[in-house]
Parts: C-alpha cells; structure tokens; sequence
C-alpha cells in the first residue's frame, strides 16, 4: 500500500482531528501548553516547599491556572475551552474558600 492509499484511509476513519472545524493544536499552542507545563512545576515546587499556608495559596492559584490552560491549549475541541473554563472557575472557587477559611471566615 502506498503513503498516498494510507493517507486515503486514515482520511475515512472518524477520529478528533477529522472534523473541519477542528484542527490539531499548532507548534505554538505546543509551546505554551510547555511554557504553562513549567510554571505549574514551578508553583508545585512552591507548594511543597513554603512552610506558611497563607503564602502557599497564590501559588496554589497559580498551579490552577495553569492546568486551566494547558487544557485550553491541548484539547482541540470546542468542549475543551468549556472544559478548561469549568476547571478555571471551579479551582477560582476552590481558592477562594480555602483562603476566606484560613483568614477567618464571614463576621457576624
């Protein structure tokens, strides 16, 4: 079988990238999607190093927003911004509770 007769058939199978609206993430999503991968790692460092709680939920957000957008980056489907957005304002959340927590809660 020829590369050309392989192209063909991989052409008919269904698969995430054989809809014309969508198209696999390019080199520079690639580089971001690495770029956020690093900063994650960096703020997960952080994370584990830093003994005062306080200081460790900016990092924490960090971390969050990171993974929000390396989803946003590596999934190639219109459901993966949903996705990524879902995740960004559930961790938002998330933060926002554990620090609202830690400073005391609601006064009465």
């Amino acid at each position: 079988m020829s590369i050309d007769g392989t192209e063909d058939l991989l052409g008919l199978i269904s698969g995430p990238f054989s809809s014309s609206y969508i198209s696999p993430p390019s080199e520079s999503a690639e580089l971001a999607a690495l770029m956020c991968g690093l900063i994650a790692l960096y703020a997960v460092i952080r994370i584990i190093l830093e003994q005062d709680v306080m200081r460790k939920l900016p990092f924490l957000n960090v971390f969050s927003f990171a993974v929000s957008g390396i989803m946003a980056l590596l999934i190639p489907h219109p459901l993966g911004i949903i996705a990524a957005a879902t995740y960004f304002i559930g961790s938002t959340f998330e933060s926002n509770a554990i620090a609202s927590t830690w400073a005391g809660g609601v006064e009465e």
